[in-house]
């Protein structure tokens, strides 16, 4: 078992020796123990949108695309100087 303690630390905690190379893997030069945990914790937060393809349930599939080729259609383009 590790302990890293800080002056200011507010918590303790323990990790098995797995977790602490595989969070020791992750840090960054110049970063803290808890700057990695942050950032990954962040990460786990965002989540990629290319973990929903492939999800469709329904099998009304054909007529949504249907619909959104239709709605696509009725789109008035507009022009705009910059």
């Amino acid at each position: 078992m590790h302990m890293h303690i800080v002056p200011a630390m507010t918590k303790v905690i323990s990790l098995s020796e797995k977790a602490y190379q595989t969070l020791k893997g992750l840090k960054k030069t110049g970063e803290s123990f808890s700057d990695v945990v942050l950032r990954v914790a962040d990460k786990e937060k965002k989540r990629s949108i290319m973990e929903f393809a492939g999800c469709w349930k329904g099998d009304d599939a054909d007529e949504v695309l249907a619909e959104i080729m239709k709605d696509r259609e009725n789109v008035k383009s507009r022009e705009f100087e910059i």
